[in-house]
């Protein structure tokens, strides 16, 4: 009986013993399969950094000439000739077309002849009423005679006015058949050819002169966005764009590109236009080269208002909900949070915040997919593509050196 207790006695210890080591082995298993925690993304990110900034606005506009005057025929004829190149520049006053003037011609030297005629009976009725007007006083004459060559006298003098009026229109008549133009500018194309019969009962459209050396720039603006920006200059959160170029625009053309020469904005229209709800605005712009043209689609930057302590960042920083706008910033510690901002005016490729931000925070621009709110993320300084990182000089340093 002692030999088969002992014989228990070694079975159970030895099974202990395997369900021990089974125990030790599973919880070996368990601490070596647990994985390290991965290391936070990494992320591009910007220093919010407020500064002063302008508010401009972009607005469609439309190329107007300074002046336009519409050459027409003002005397009735035949047109002779056409004295100038289309498309050319021409000279106020200068003769850009030239009617039959020989009827004219005539009625001047047939009104000048009237002229001498009646300046003749002039001289002979004021002599004959200064001999009679001492006769008179002698009763050598009847005062009825005297008073009569007195009379014949003033209407010679009449008929010399109205006959020197006759030259004056003759003379008048003959310069409209030479038509000249009326302004200096860019002229266009004929709208008549030589041997049209012209200015027959209405004066007849010859040509069109445009002044273009300056030029009109008519754009419009929403006028719900006038009353913001006027709420908003009003309570102070804006200040008014301050000296000169507080009316000064900046011309954009149809390729993208910037035109050289700034324009002044000359006026805004006092009332809405019920059909677009837009306010009609005009400023003049410099032409000297007739690089632009009347009738030019362009883009009309405005600078109307400034902010204090405004924020640029790009804008892919910037995320549009129908909630609002939102960026993602990094703190010190790797947590990210979102922030609602308030955006102004964008420009070309960035976002203005006018609130929402801290001077110093971090945000982040590259790697939005990789993080989130509430994540975690390693920021690294972002670079702008096409920039070339600031390590680039020493890395190509030392690889020519190598």
């Amino acid at each position: 009986m002692r030999v088969a207790f002992k014989k228990q006695a070694v079975v159970a210890t030895g099974a202990l013993t395997l369900v021990a080591a089974a125990l030790t082995g599973c919880g070996g298993s368990d601490t070596k399969a647990a994985p390290p925690a991965p290391p936070p993304p990494e992320v591009g990110v910007v220093t919010a950094a407020p500064g002063r900034a302008d508010l401009t606005t972009e607005l469609p506009g439309r190329l107007e000439a300074f002046r336009v005057a519409q050459v027409r025929a003002r005397a009735a004829g035949i047109l002779q000739k056409r004295l100038f190149t289309e498309g050319s520049d021409v000279k106020a006053g200068q003769a850009l077309f030239e009617i039959d003037a020989a009827p004219y011609r005539a009625t001047l030297a047939s009104a000048q002849a009237q002229l001498a005629r009646a300046e003749a009976n002039l001289l002979q009725a004021q002599s004959l009423a200064d001999r009679y007007a001492p006769l008179a006083k002698t009763q050598a004459v009847s005062a009825q005679e005297a008073l009569a060559a007195q009379a014949s006298a003033k209407q010679a003098a009449a008929d010399v006015q109205a006959a020197k009026a006759a030259v004056q229109t003759a003379q008048i008549n003959l310069g409209y058949a030479a038509v000249t133009s009326p302004i200096a500018g860019r002229i266009g194309r004929a709208l008549v050819t030589e041997g049209a019969l012209v200015g027959q009962g209405e004066a007849t459209p010859l040509a069109v002169v445009q002044q273009i050396d300056k030029l009109y720039v008519n754009f419009t603006q929403p006028a719900a966005e006038v009353m913001r920006l006027r709420a908003a200059l009003a309570s102070g959160q804006l200040q008014r764009a301050a000296g000169k170029e507080a009316a000064e625009v900046q011309v954009v053309l149809e390729d993208g590109s910037l035109y050289g020469a700034k324009g002044r904005l000359l006026f805004s229209d006092l009332s809405v236009d019920p059909a677009t709800g837009q306010i009609t605005l005009r400023a003049e712009l410099p032409n000297p080269t007739g690089q632009l043209l009347p009738g030019l689609y362009v883009r009309v930057r405005l600078a109307q208002a400034e902010v204090a302590d405004g924020i640029w960042l790009p804008q892919q920083a910037v995320a549009r909900t129908p909630q609002g706008d939102t960026v993602l910033v990094v703190a010190e510690d790797g947590s990210v949070s979102a922030r609602p901002v308030k955006l102004g005016p964008p420009r070309t490729g960035q976002s203005l915040v006018l609130s929402g931000l801290k001077p110093g925070e971090k945000v982040i621009v590259d790697g939005l997919q990789k993080t989130r709110a509430g994540g975690k993320a390693r920021p690294v300084a972002w670079t702008p593509p096409g920039a070339a990182p600031a390590s680039a000089p020493a890395a190509a340093s030392a690889a020519s050196k190598a």
